[in-house]
Parts: structure tokens; sequence; C-alpha cells
């Protein structure tokens, strides 16, 4: 069987991974700014990020809102993983999707328990600004996570935010797997919008079984949208 091309995430990563390995970045050490490693590997903002939640997937690295990346270990943590390579196996991409509906099934119910009002209004800021980029792929990924990330910290779970941050590689693939496919069809993106919007709606008003059942259904849609093997209804109890 022939080996499968590296893509350039794969290529970036493993260069930065053998250079932490080798002492160019000493742990404690940071990276260079996201900007500066695009140039020097001649790749895109959105290549790096993936990259460097890759590297933090594996525990080389831990990032952090305004003060970049700082390395944490030579070599890679040999615990709990999830592939990176999900956009690549359709498999191993259904089986994400069918993680991500009991993880953020639950977490929109425990959000429309516990939200307050600055969650509220951190989800309608981050579907304000998926509104406004449902034609452009790439910038509505970022608003995409940015509304699942804001409902995981309406849980006021702190777990539920760490396993989506450390799945955050996995999310940001299915994610703009699943918003490519659907900018191809004309009116798509905006039917997807609505059932974002259905997820608010019953947060907003406290409802914790509509919010598990609109989230779920929206990942459920966005699968079948996908030609996913997933099953599209839950099974029912045994009598």
């Amino acid at each position: 069987m022939l080996a499968r091309t590296l893509t350039l995430t794969e290529q970036v990563a493993h260069r930065i991974a053998e250079d932490i390995a080798n002492g160019v970045y000493p742990v404690g050490a940071k990276l260079p700014a996201g900007r500066a490693l695009a140039d020097q590997y001649g790749v895109s903002a959105a290549v790096i990020r993936e990259v460097t939640e890759r590297l933090r997937a594996q525990g080389l690295i831990q990032s952090r809102q305004g003060s970049g990346c700082t390395v944490l270990a030579r070599t890679g943590a040999q615990g709990f993983q999830v592939s990176a390579d999900v956009g690549l196996d359709r498999r191993q991409l259904a089986s994400v999707y069918e993680l991500r509906m009991e993880l953020e099934g639950g977490a929109a119910a425990l959000a429309a328990l516990r939200r307050t009002e600055p969650d509220l209004r951190a989800m309608e800021r981050a579907l304000q600004r998926l509104e406004a980029h449902l034609d452009h792929p790439e910038h509505g990924v970022e608003h995409d996570i940015a509304f699942h990330v804001a409902i995981a910290a309406a849980t006021h779970n702190g777990y539920y935010q760490e396993l989506l941050r450390y799945l955050n590689l996995q999310l940001r693939m299915a994610v703009a797997t699943a918003r490519s496919h659907t900018a191809r069809q004309q009116g798509l993106a905006a039917a997807v919008h609505q059932e974002h919007v259905a997820v608010l709606q019953a947060i907003r008003r406290q409802d914790p079984e509509g919010a598990r059942q609109a989230a779920t259904g929206h990942l459920k849609l966005a699968a079948a949208r996908l030609n996913l093997d997933l099953p599209l209804s839950d099974p029912s109890p045994q009598s």
C-alpha cells in the first residue's frame, strides 16, 4: 500500500516537534508568534492554528490567549488521545461526531440550567459574527467554534471546557469539513445557522431537554449532510 502524503499541517507540526525534541525550543520557552511561524514555513495562519492545536493535543505545548505557546515537554504525552487525522478518515470523522453529540448535548443541557446573562451575550456575539460570515467558510469556522466554546463555558464546569479544548483540533476539522460542504449548496448555510439559533433559544429559555435535543439534532443533521454512517435517531428503550 502506498504511503499517504503528509498534509501541510502534519509536515509543519512534525518539523516543530523535532525542533522541540532537539532543544531548539527548550522546555519553558515560547514558540515564535503565529505570524512569524507562518512566514517561516510559508503557510497560512489557519495552518499554524491547526499545527499548534496538534502540538498542544500531543502535550508538547501549552497555548493561552494573549500569551502565546509555551513548550511543556520534549516528547508527547502517551495518555488518552484522539486521532488528529479525522478530516482524512470518514470513520474517524463519524466517531468524532458521535462523541460530540454526547459531549455537546450534555453541555447544552447544563448550560440551559446554569447560564448567566454574560454567558448568553457571549453566545449571541458568536452567532452574530457567524451570521456575518455565512458565505466565508474559513472565517465562519472560527465563529462556529466560538459558539460551541461559549456553550461549554456556560456549563460552569471546567472539565467540559478542558475536554472541548483538548478536542479543539478535531472540532476544528469537523466544523471546517461541514462548513466547506455547506458553502457549496446555495441557501444551506442560512438553514444550518437556524439550527444554532435553536440551541441558543432553548438555552435562553432554560429548557435543558430542548437544548440537548437542539444540539444533538444539529450534529446529527451535520453528519447526515456529510453522508456519515451515524444513527439518525436515539435507540428506544426496550419494553
